[in-house]
């Protein structure tokens, strides 16, 4: 099988050697330059540069013009799954379209599917309409990209009509059609992974967020840790997958915890950012990458036996943001007594002379902080990482060479 890889997310984190059989398949990947270097050292593969500073699809398929067609198109990362959707389109490859996508990236297309399922959201419109009609709700509201990653891009407001009259007057920089305007729900915000085959889940962790996306995107610390997951949460979690039609691979779903149950959030085909991933494998023993690349060539999951601990014992995660700091380099206080904590599993702290990104990420080798904490119980990592928290300060520097 021919195998055309939209590469973006490093090889350390989908381990592609180990599911990905690269004598029996004919595999090409195809990476902007500045990511070459995470690509897969030692497989037999076509490797083809794109520039990286257009349209991805249209990159993708100029870059390959020359191949013969792929059978396969894969593409592990969010911010790809689209454009690989018109990738397929443009080639006539077999795998999901762009009508199939929309409901795992389409904030409104994805919450009016789950809504039709009988499942609770929160109350929104696209923004088009609400400018024309208005909408429904009178309290806070979010004004949201559609195909938005990260909470890059949303803004929130006391009112509705705050957040519309922002549109109209163009403090709110937005292009209306790529907008939603969503009812603030208040509450905790749990985040649900796994994975599933044929519909069936493989392995459910529901995990509680300390901080918010958003809260991250605007230069707070955001963590998470693992809690139970009971039979409710996982009946919800699949009901969700069903309206949105995932029923092949790995998951992340956001929902908000409220004393009528939860609210939905969104969801997403694929593996949750920041330490999700390694916090998940840690307490399930299943490596949500491979499960992805594997049930995409068609292979058995694979699922390994879970790890033999105690119940009690969860993982969780943290990330310390440096894109707002406006400085290439920073300096850290207050970390010193957390860093030699027990319950740290793993800690990634920049040096003074390493350099942290101005974009928004949760990668541990671009940010000032990040870790993951575990094995303990869900309230001893809480506490730890409130903790944390309150007491590290991240200031910018300058660069000490």
């Amino acid at each position: 099988m021919r195998v055309l890889v939209m590469h973006r997310v490093p090889d350390a984190f989908v381990r592609y050697a180990r599911n990905l059989d690269h004598i029996r398949h004919q595999v090409t990947y195809v990476s902007v330059p500045e990511r070459a270097a995470t690509l897969p050292a030692d497989v037999p593969a076509r490797r083809v540069e794109r520039p990286g500073t257009g349209d991805t699809a249209a990159e993708v398929i100029a870059a390959v013009s020359d191949l013969p067609r792929p059978d396969l198109v894969v593409a592990l990362s969010e911010y790809d799954l689209l454009p690989a959707a018109r990738v397929r389109e443009a080639l006539d490859v077999p795998g999901p379209r762009v009508a199939d996508v929309l409901p795992t990236r389409d904030k409104v297309v994805m919450k009016t599917a789950v809504a039709a399922a009988g499942l609770r959201t929160p109350r929104y419109a696209p923004l088009a309409r609400a400018l024309a009609h208005g909408v429904e709700w009178t309290g806070r509201s979010v004004l949201k990209p559609l195909a938005g990653a990260s909470s890059e891009g949303i803004t929130t407001y006391p009112t509705p009509d705050a957040a519309l009259a922002a549109v109209r007057d163009g403090s709110a920089r937005v292009d209306v059609d790529d907008f939603e305007i969503e009812e603030f729900v208040e509450g905790p915000i749990t985040h649900i992974d796994g994975a599933v085959t044929a519909g069936r889940p493989l392995a459910v962790v529901a995990s509680r967020y300390l901080g918010t996306c958003l809260g991250y995107a605007q230069g707070a610390p955001l963590g998470s840790v693992q809690t139970d997951t009971p039979p409710a949460t996982v009946d919800f979690t699949l009901a969700c997958l069903r309206a949105v039609g995932i029923t092949d691979g790995p998951f992340h779903l956001e929902a908000v915890e409220t004393p009528q149950g939860p609210v939905f959030l969104e969801v997403g085909a694929r593996v949750g950012g920041a330490d999700v991933a390694d916090s998940f494998e840690l307490a399930t023993g299943v490596h949500l990458p491979s499960v992805q690349l594997r049930l995409l060539t068609g292979e058995s999951a694979w699922v390994p036996e879970p790890p033999a601990t105690d119940p009690d014992a969860r993982y969780g995660w943290f990330v310390v943001p440096g894109h707002t700091l406006g400085s290439t380099h920073c300096r850290i206080d207050g970390e010193k007594t957390f860093r030699d904590d027990p319950v740290v599993h793993r800690w990634v702290q920049r040096a003074p002379h390493e350099p942290v990104t101005a974009a928004l990420t949760y990668a541990d080798a671009d940010i000032p902080l990040a870790g993951v904490v575990g094995p303990a119980p869900t309230p001893v990592l809480e506490r730890f990482l409130t903790g944390l928290f309150a007491s590290v300060t991240v200031e910018p520097a300058k660069d000490p060479r």
